[in-house]
């Protein structure tokens, strides 16, 4: 792999690794009411923007540098770009639990509901490690778990909107739940859609210490 596709992998990699921490922290910091650690997340979610602009630059420029480039590091680059958006969007989700956080949602929670919104923490954080071991690997295998785990995801989001509206919390509470709900739902979804992404790298576009002439 040349210097700008192996910087394009190395700041991906990076990227996931942003999110991912937020994505952990943004459910803690709402759980143990830590504001303070909830309004840095916010804030680092404008380092995560930045460094996807960053990669999409950098893929950009590579991709009109014109028909010299092999036809496998065009496929890998545009996978990595069709990737970026779902990796982004799980970046503002978190964002938006870590708001959430921030301002004191989680006392105000019933406790069926935290245990319920631990658990989608945990499942969304293996779902992302799950993502992010098969990028650097470039392995196929994460997509089946990580659709397993959507499931899961899924079940709990049922679960959840339906405490919702059992009448134990004050309806703008109940609402906001609902809201956190829809997040961790949603993240489930661009997690699988990265996962099948993914399974296409894995078909054989350029990976760390591959040579240009890699086909898909």
């Amino acid at each position: 792999m040349d210097e700008p596709l192996a910087t394009v992998d190395r700041k991906m990699l990076q990227l996931f690794a942003l999110v991912g921490e937020s994505v952990a922290g943004s459910t803690l910091a709402l759980l143990s009411g830590d504001r303070e650690a909830a309004k840095a997340l916010v804030a680092a979610d404008e380092v995560i923007d930045g460094l996807y602009h960053e990669i999409e630059a950098l893929i950009l420029d590579h991709l009109a540098r014109g028909s010299g480039t092999p036809p496998g590091v065009v496929r890998f680059l545009l996978t990595v770009l069709r990737m970026l958006p779902d990796v982004e969007r799980n970046g503002d989700l978190a964002e938006h639990v870590a708001r959430r956080a921030a301002r004191g949602l989680g006392a105000e929670l019933s406790p069926r509901s935290r245990g319920q919104i631990e658990r989608m923490g945990e499942v969304a954080v293996r779902m992302w490690r799950a993502t992010t071991d098969a990028y650097a690997e470039r392995s196929a295998a994460a997509a089946d778990v990580v659709d397993a785990l959507d499931d899961e995801m899924d079940d709990l989001h049922v679960s959840l909107t339906a405490e919702t509206v059992s009448g134990t919390m004050a309806l703008p509470v109940a609402i906001e739940l609902a809201l956190l709900a829809r997040f961790y739902e949603r993240f489930g979804d661009h997690a699988v859609n990265l996962a099948r992404k993914v399974a296409v790298l894995a078909a054989g576009a350029p990976g760390p210490g591959a040579s240009e002439d890699v086909s898909i």
